[in-house]
């Protein structure tokens, strides 16, 4: 893909402790359609890199193939970076991260590339409960091939052609929590004031991460009749963080109480109705988060924020006992012992 740099310009802007600024944290011009929800998902992971002062060569970024797989492209250019074939990026997450534990390592996917072709490898990714933050950027459609319907998409959602959508949608959230995943989240590429603390709280976390983040294809899925477009989104949230943002043409920007509920007026005029759920939610309670999220399934309502964490599982270093040392740093002889020592470890299995 073609690379447009941006320019450095540091002059009077806020640094973190590491002395770099918001820019340092970004990458290329992005290359996307105007006002695509994926662009405010890049602008949360600089916002989050940025805060949690992370070094920017200490970061590992992967992903596949598709819109959402562009992103890598456009955050912490920094950082070590690898685009995989279609669907297969877990697993090329894995070999990396089994070789170097010390590097913080961001994967970003889309429904489709996560959903259809790699749902495998994103399943036993969940289930080695592999050190990663996993941003699965879902929009409900094919943005690179014309807008065909993923395996995200609602039933009786409508394409911009007009035609209707029969098959049921795999819900990432009820997938990973299924499958033991020890953080799961979900938010919107619109909603900057809940998805930068989340992208910090999967960043710190020990474990295997999957942010769901709803982020609306404004070329493919966008329309009405869609369930995936901003307005549907937006109307259907159930959010537990006091404001709200959104990131298009311009900011729109809300604050509202616990158990209130708010009317905001979208871009295109039409008003959509807000309400924020309180704090009694139980994010430990694997089993009343799958029937949290159900519940709220059936009414056609995203559930928004932290949904699960938990800790009792063993990440994938210490299930397979990796080695501190990142393996491009141990000495040549240590990674070839000569041949007394392959005899020995060939005896093992005799």
């Amino acid at each position: 893909m073609t690379f447009i740099a941006k320019p450095k310009i540091h002059r009077g802007a806020v640094r973190n402790e590491l002395g770099l600024t918001r820019r340092d944290y970004e990458g290329g011009m992005s290359t996307l359609c105007a006002g695509c929800g994926h662009d405010s998902v890049t602008a949360a992971i600089v916002q989050a890199c940025f805060e949690l002062a992370l070094p920017p060569h200490t970061v590992a970024k992967l992903s596949g193939i598709g819109c959402s797989s562009k992103t890598t492209a456009y955050f912490v250019s920094g950082a070590h970076g690898f685009n995989s074939v279609h669907g297969r990026m877990p697993a090329i997450a894995a070999g990396a991260i089994a070789a170097n534990r010390r590097l913080r390592y961001i994967g970003v996917s889309g429904d489709g590339d996560s959903l259809s072709i790699g749902l495998g490898q994103l399943g036993h990714a969940v289930r080695r409960n592999i050190d990663m933050l996993y941003m699965l950027e879902n929009n409900g459609v094919y943005g690179l091939t014309k807008g065909q319907f993923s395996a995200s998409a609602d039933v009786g959602s409508k394409s911009k052609k007009g035609e209707r959508n029969d098959h049921e949608p795999i819900d990432p959230v009820l997938l990973a929590l299924s499958l033991g995943a020890t953080f799961v989240a979900r938010s919107f590429s619109g909603d900057k004031e809940q998805l930068v603390p989340l992208i910090k709280a999967g960043l710190s976390h020990r474990g295997f991460a999957l942010i769901d983040v709803l982020s609306p294809c404004v070329t493919f899925n966008d329309h009405e009749g869609s369930t995936k477009s901003y307005a549907y989104v937006r109307e259907h949230l159930q959010i537990p963080v006091a404001a709200d943002y959104v990131e298009s043409r311009r900011e729109i920007t809300v604050d509202y109480g616990e158990g209130d509920s708010v009317s905001v007026e979208m871009h295109d005029g039409a008003h959509i109705v807000l309400r924020k759920i309180d704090k009694s939610y139980e994010p430990t309670n694997r089993a009343r988060a799958l029937a949290y999220v159900q519940e709220h399934a059936q009414r056609n309502e995203y559930v928004t924020g932290l949904i699960y964490v938990g800790t009792y599982r063993r990440d994938f270093h210490e299930r397979h006992n990796t080695p501190e040392e990142p393996l491009n740093s141990v000495p040549y002889g240590k990674l070839c012992p000569g041949s007394g020592g392959l005899s020995e470890v060939l005896a093992r299995y005799r």
